[in-house]
């Protein structure tokens, strides 16, 4: 094994200094549990390497002694694919102190990030430099660009712009035998064989530890409108999805999908946020933007509202008239996940389908699980524009949230199932991690799964990245 185990500690403290090397409880704490507290692990110590190459070598070293190890940025992860296993074998590599933006180049409209870079900062930078960096989601003040990556993580201008995959030109990643490959490469055209960084987004770490990224800007918004619209039902916010399309083509950055549940839930927990259009039974959440500064785009939005309703697509409609009065309508949505924590346990899905089979997903899943678990509550919302859905689902008011809780599995079939006879996917934008490894290899093909370990055991033959986690 080379070295003992009981010369790790010392090993990985000669490489990035004792104060990086955490190993007593109170300082672990916060390293070993998911931010939603439902896995909870233990490790040998806790590792915060400064650079790349010192994260290199600490996954050498680890590797030398048979010790597998857990990335770790934000830790704001929703399936516990960044929390260590309740052996406490592994080593979780912090990746926080990686914080550098390392280049923006305006004329090529990129900028190179360490991974710990967190995400709001990845935007201000963009910012500070005229242009925009679009992913946005609600964890950004504390997400890190890095376990973005590794999870490719979708929000709220996916309609737009893509999930994060589609927003990296280039990475730079440690390999499970410590050695480091450069592919920060700012290119947007590089046809020389295997896209090798499409491996590494979306792999939770599982096959490299991603450390620095190229990633694409793009012109800075410099007019927007953001509306709240209430509609009478599901279908009713598709045909206004494709009517806002047709009038205001890619300049739709975000179309969220609301239930009157989702809004009652969030401003009972927080009386201070809007209750705009009371009396609908689903919302819609709508922004636009445009680079152009004295570009048509409000009163074009607004035209097509007042179309929409003319033609009996929507309801109702309000058009934010300052940028607080947006800020206030997006901090809605932002809250009902927190509102939902606070309620207490609940049944979370985060799925998506075509999103012209929604409405029909969301009728058949009410029928199955209204027959199957009597008197739930259903807190629906999400990217209708990706049609990515959090399909979440309550105990019934003064019910037993263990027994409840209880029926967490037939509830999961009845969803997945009905997800897969649509052709959609169990998991969207929040990974597989540790929660959902069973489902994949439910509703993946033999072949794929086949693949998936052929791929994991090309890269990490010994298993020592994140074990455990996605296959």
């Amino acid at each position: 094994m080379g070295e003992s185990a009981a010369l790790l500690l010392p090993a990985l403290k000669a490489i990035v200094g004792d104060a990086n090397v955490l190993t007593a409880a109170a300082d672990t704490a916060a390293f070993v549990t998911d931010w939603r507290d439902r896995y909870h692990g233990h490790a040998r110590a806790v590792v915060r390497p400064g650079d790349t190459e010192e994260v290199a070598a600490v996954v050498r070293c680890c590797a030398d002694n048979g010790v597998a190890v857990v990335p770790q940025g934000g830790n704001t992860g929703l399936c516990g694919g960044a929390t260590p296993h309740v052996s406490g074998d592994e080593v979780v590599i912090s990746l926080s102190r990686l914080n550098q933006v390392r280049a923006i180049d305006t004329d090529n409209a990129t900028i190179v990030v360490d991974a710990g870079v967190p995400l709001t900062v990845v935007q201000e930078a963009a910012a500070d430099a005229g242009m925009l960096f679009p992913l946005s989601l609600a964890s950004e003040g504390s997400c890190m660009i890095g376990g973005n990556l590794s999870t490719n993580a979708g929000g709220t201008a996916v309609i737009r712009y893509g999930n994060a995959r589609e927003l990296v030109l280039g990475v730079e990643v440690v390999l499970a035998d410590g050695r480091i490959w450069n592919g920060l490469r700012g290119l947007r055209k590089d046809n020389t064989g295997y896209d090798l960084k499409q491996l590494f987004l979306g792999s939770e770490g599982t096959l490299g530890i991603v450390t620095a990224a190229v990633l694409k800007l793009f012109p800075r918004p410099r007019t927007s409108a953001t509306a709240w619209v209430g509609v009478t039902d599901v279908a009713a916010a598709v045909a206004l999805l494709r009517a806002l399309r047709d009038a205001l083509g890619d300049r739709v950055t975000g179309f969220e999908l609301i239930s009157a549940e989702c809004v009652a839930l969030a401003r009972e927990r927080f009386p201070a946020l809007p209750d705009a259009l009371p009396g609908h039974p689903w919302y819609v959440l709508v922004q636009a933007d445009d680079p152009a500064e004295h570009s048509p785009l409000r009163d074009q939005v607004e035209a097509a509202l007042a179309a929409a309703i003319d033609d009996h697509v929507a309801a109702d409609a309000s058009l934010a008239q300052s940028d607080a009065q947006a800020a206030a309508l997006w901090n809605l949505r932002e809250h009902i996940p927190e509102a939902q924590r606070l309620e207490g346990p609940n049944i979370k899905h985060d799925i998506s389908v075509p999103v012209s089979s929604i409405p029909a997903f969301l009728e058949r899943a009410r029928i199955a699980l209204d027959a199957a678990l009597p008197g739930v509550r259903y807190v629906v919302f999400g990217h209708l524009g990706d049609g990515n859905l959090h399909y979440n689902l309550s105990p019934p008011r003064d019910g037993d949230a263990t027994r409840f809780m209880d029926l967490m599995a037939p509830a999961n079939r009845i969803v997945y199932d009905l997800v897969a006879e649509f052709g959609g996917s169990f998991s969207a934008e929040h990974g597989i991690g540790q929660m959902k490894r069973e489902e994949l290899i439910r509703y993946k093909s033999p072949l794929e799964v086949e693949l998936m370990r052929r791929v994991k055991r090309a890269l990490d033959p010994n298993g020592v990245l994140n074990p455990g986690k996605v296959v």
